[in-house]
């Protein structure tokens, strides 16, 4: 019996992958565990493995293959002893479409007619009712121009200013105009008309691709597709945005310890035998220690290493680092799992390999997705500070500057020492600002005392 190969859901958030190359060709016989494929998702390259014996019978998808729905069929195996070319005629038949409806889906009744109106029903529309205009002419929803005192002396008399005609430049509401209508005992505060729309305007909807492309002169610009990696992205920071309610905590913390105590692991790294010939056991980077320090400092403020969910609050009991890595097109955070545990050696060796496949598209899911908080430095191309946005599901993301010389004043003496700026983006309602500034200065304590990093 024909066996059916699909395209595999690589991750939990998977929808479709391409298919970028195929290792096998039909008549190729695969045991469970060959290497048949590889499947590019939005964040890697990975590779597909047979779970079954059996000969190719037929490539239902061909390499290159971009936007392959998960589930849909991609090639067809011939069971032992079955014909090759038999297995291919009546194995599966072509890839399901990402148009065509559910396997199981009731098919819809065409409607039923609606029975005709009434006659009277069917006479014109009455007419729309018009806003009922107010004293000085305004309808009523209409802005009313009135100086803050206007406004203040109107409310405290009781006096609608929407009543009243302005006399201040373009009909501006002025002090004299309340003055008069309180002397009058006139224009008293009104409620609005019923009927008066309260609920906000929508929100404009974003530029569509036609309007965008009008505002260029033709001929002036290419159009380059987006890939999965970029839409993901785009689609995760929208999301971030608008359900995260962001705010941001900055600080100074002074590196000169920091450095000299890298200085010093880095010339007692012990040598190794490479392929290249010796080399140190490990190189420590700043950044390597500020992964350390952050992973401490959730564990010092145990509060803010959670993450939000509508029913409960996710209390981690490690602290799991993601680092953002740029690759072409994107970016991706892989995570040092358990970083509150491992030795700083053993931070930057991990790190050092998990961004030479970050950039070569070579994680594994488990390798990119989860952890519980992330560090984003920008430090190496001169950024003194910035803010970084928050990843789903994290409630914070650490955003690093450059180390630069600055001079510091301390009691009352001024001297120069190497400072570098960082910013936590901090989910609120997971994380309160007297929490995140807590975190924030266990972080800098270590920052500026290493040697706790070490014990």
């Amino acid at each position: 019996m024909p066996i059916n190969i699909t395209m595999p859901a690589l991750s939990p958030t998977m929808e479709e992958g391409n298919l970028s190359k195929w290792l096998v060709k039909e008549g190729d016989k695969v045991s469970p565990g060959d290497v048949i494929a590889e499947i590019e998702t939005d964040k890697a390259t990975m590779e597909v493995e047979a779970v079954d014996e059996g000969t190719v019978a037929k490539l239902v998808v061909p390499a290159g293959t971009e936007g392959v729905k998960v589930n849909a069929l991609i090639a067809i195996l011939a069971g032992d002893g079955e014909d090759a070319a038999a297995a291919a005629k009546s194995g599966g038949g072509a890839a399901p479409k990402a148009e065509a409806p559910k396997a199981d889906a009731p098919k819809a009744e065409p409607p039923k007619e609606a029975p005709k109106p009434a006659a009277a029903a069917a006479a014109s529309p009455p007419a729309k009712a018009e806003p009922a205009p107010v004293a000085n002419g305004h309808v009523a929803g209409d802005r009313v121009f009135a100086s803050p005192l206007a406004r203040r002396i109107a409310k405290d008399a009781g006096v609608d200013v929407t009543a009243l005609t302005g006399s201040g430049p373009h009909g501006r509401v002025v002090k004299v105009d309340v003055e008069a209508a309180i002397a009058s005992g006139g224009a008293p505060a009104s409620k609005a008309p019923a009927g008066t729309p309260s609920a906000p305007a929508p929100a404009p909807k974003p530029m569509s691709d036609d309007q965008v492309l009008k505002l260029f002169a033709e001929g002036s610009y290419e159009l380059v597709p987006h890939d999965n990696m970029r839409k993901t992205i785009a689609r995760r920071l929208v999301e971030a945005k608008s359900t995260i309610p962001h705010f941001y905590l900055t600080l100074d913390c002074e590196l000169d310890a920091l450095l000299a105590l890298r200085t010093q692991l880095n010339a007692a790294a012990p040598m190794k035998k490479t392929e290249k010939g010796e080399a140190p056991a490990y190189k420590l980077s700043v950044n390597d220690m500020v992964i350390k320090a952050m992973a401490m400092a959730l564990m010092a403020v145990p509060d803010a290493n959670a993450s939000w969910t509508e029913n409960a609050m996710v209390k981690h009991k490690h602290a799991d680092v993601g680092v953002a890595v740029s690759i072409p097109g994107g970016l991706i955070t892989p995570i040092i799992r358990h970083a509150d545990e491992k030795t700083l050696s053993v931070i930057s060796n991990e790190m050092k390999d998990l961004a030479s496949r970050a950039r070569s598209r070579k994680l594994k899911p488990e390798e990119y997705q989860g952890g519980t908080t992330a560090v984003s430095n920008l430090g190496m191309f001169g950024i003194k500070d910035f803010a970084a946005v928050i990843n789903p599901p994290h409630a914070t993301i650490l955003a690093v500057g450059a180390g630069e010389e600055r001079a510091m004043v301390k009691k009352g003496a001024i001297r120069i020492a190497t400072v570098m700026s960082v910013t936590l983006s901090t989910d609120h309602r997971a994380v309160d600002g007297a929490l995140g500034a807590e975190l924030l200065g266990a972080f800098k304590r270590l920052i500026e005392n290493p040697m706790g990093m070490l014990v």
